[in-house]
């Protein structure tokens, strides 16, 4: 689960980190009380969505008067903010953070992700932080470093201080930096969180260690632990597909291409996007419908995929454990029958009962196309979308 800037930077603040006053802008008509709040010259005012990127695409500005702070607002709350995370729709601004600006003398990069390999804590850090992070890991990786971190063992203070060492902290600021170290990593661990990022992470002119910005992610299995970051969750953020899928105990994230992608288990669909992606082809979602799937939830997974009009095609890639392929043959039959779509459909089935899913299918007389392998279903689907789209550019 991800959350704002602005509640982040409030959950900061609980834990000992030097935030600077800002004011939420929801409403266009409230935008005057909440800028006239700002004690400061200059200000930032900040479009709060839970993607990225935001000041390459212009949802940051910094203004100098109050004119300029409505104006900045009006021109960001209701339109669609597009950066490299969000995809070409982009997303909507609800909501804009006014925040009162400090004068910067350095930009670092900080962040805290759990390792998913062994469980531990990774803090990664730099010298150069900023929006030209992304930039400075490509070209120069050794400006970047890792730090494991033991959590049965905790933030050490020999961690504390080759953290301050790579970053190169003045010995003025040590006192804030050691405080801001132990009070993301104490915020990570006590609110489950799976990454903490603050970048930049600034030095200012007297010396004190403030977060311009701020992303937290928490482990969702861990909210039950949480009511108070539950929340704040706010669902006008997701997709509206991924909603529907959460009805229906799917596990769907939509992506940009044309290749519908129905799968059971998370590794295999994962593996089977890679597969199109080396055929040429572009996944329009990952979409698990998990190991105890019903023939209604294949439905609805069809159903799911299909209300993307940028769906051209759809591999289903499915290895019969818990689920016996017969079941699945007679789900994907039931959606074919009651869903209006030409589109064509790329079948591999393996495992358990596997000779009677393809016989069900054979028998149905339905368009299916069934395959033996995923990299031969794989290459067979993004054909299929290709020579469909040849076509109906021909056409048109």
């Amino acid at each position: 689960m991800k959350i704002y800037e602005y509640q982040a930077k409030r959950i900061l603040k609980e834990y000992g980190l030097q935030v600077l006053n800002g004011y939420l802008i929801e409403d266009l008509t409230t935008s005057e009380r909440q800028v006239r709040k700002i004690e400061t010259s200059i200000a930032v005012v900040k479009a709060q969505i839970y993607a990225g990127g935001r000041g390459k695409a212009g949802g940051i500005r910094l203004v100098k008067s109050l004119d300029e702070a409505i104006q900045a607002s009006a021109e960001m709350i209701g339109k669609r903010l597009v950066t490299k995370q969000t995809g070409e729709e982009g997303v909507l601004v609800r909501k804009v953070y006014i925040e009162e600006g400090c004068s910067v003398k350095h930009e670092y990069y900080l962040s805290l992700v759990l390792d998913s390999a062994d469980g531990g804590i990774t803090i990664i850090g730099s010298r150069e932080g900023g929006m030209d992070i992304e930039e400075i890991a490509d070209s120069s990786p050794e400006q970047i470093f890792r730090i494991k971190v033991d959590p049965l063992v905790g933030l050490t203070d020999y961690q504390i201080r080759a953290i301050i060492y790579k970053l190169d902290i003045p010995k003025e600021a040590f006192y804030d930096m050691q405080r801001a170290l132990k009070g993301v990593y104490r915020c990570f661990v006590d609110k489950d969180c799976t990454m903490v990022e603050i970048n930049p992470l600034v030095l200012t002119e007297d010396m004190k260690i403030v977060p311009l910005d701020a992303k937290m992610i928490f482990d969702d299995n861990a909210l039950f632990r949480h009511p108070e970051i539950l929340e704040l969750k706010d669902e006008t953020e997701k997709d509206p597909k991924e909603l529907e899928a959460a009805k229906y105990n799917l596990s769907y994230v939509a992506l940009d291409g044309s290749i519908g992608c129905l799968v059971n288990g998370a590794g295999l669909a994962l593996a089977t996007m890679d597969s199109i992606n080396t055929a040429g082809g572009n996944p329009a979602n990952f979409l698990d419908v998990g190991g105890s799937a019903s023939t209604e939830s294949i439905d609805n997974a069809f159903r799911l995929i299909l209300s993307d009009s940028r769906v051209k095609g759809i591999f289903v890639n499915i290895f019969g454990g818990i689920m016996a392929c017969d079941l699945i043959a007679n789900g994907i039959i039931q959606a074919r029958q009651t869903i209006d779509s030409s589109v064509p459909i790329v079948v591999r089935l393996e495992g358990t009962n596997e000779e009677k899913g393809k016989a069900i299918l054979d028998e149905s007389k339905l368009n299916f196309y069934t395959v033996d392998s995923m990299d031969e279903g794989a290459r067979l689907i993004v054909k299929l979308v290709t020579e469909r789209g040849e076509s109906d550019e021909y056409l048109g």
